[in-house]
């Protein structure tokens, strides 16, 4: 008895649809066409937008830190001056990691740990950080 009227519920649901109106080909050619917004040139903090095959870069917001002032002073040894200065790129902690952009196009990378700060290799860099 519960297979037949599950089969009669079915059969009725499946005629039902078969009632609803479509839409005829002149209503879709007058239907309004959903248009993608081009994104804007520029980034929320008003530079560039950069694309790396196909992928937009994300920019971090400069955040100077409690050590930012002695990794300004080992990247100016290092023969590297110039941008905003050394910005932290890590969470505020014990153990923090700080990036700078030299004027001559490379980027300066030191690790802090309890405000003893070291130039990181350049090989290496920081989890989760693009130089």
């Amino acid at each position: 008895m519960k297979r037949l009227s599950l089969l009669l519920l079915s059969a009725g649901l499946l005629s039902a649809c078969s009632h609803i109106p479509f839409l005829k080909q002149d209503e879709v050619a007058q239907a309004p066409v959903m248009r993608k917004s081009a994104q804007p040139e520029l980034a929320a903090d008003g530079t560039r937008r950069v694309m790396v095959n196909g992928v937009e870069v994300q920019k971090v917001a400069f955040r100077a830190g409690i050590s930012s002032a002695t990794v300004e002073r080992l990247a100016k040894a290092e023969s590297c001056q110039g941008g905003y200065g050394a910005g932290l790129v890590s969470e505020p902690g014990p153990v923090e990691v700080y990036r700078m952009a030299c004027d001559n196009g490379k980027v300066f990378l030191a690790r802090c740990e309890l405000r003893q700060c070291a130039a990181m290799p350049s090989g290496q860099g920081a989890p989760g950080i693009a130089k």
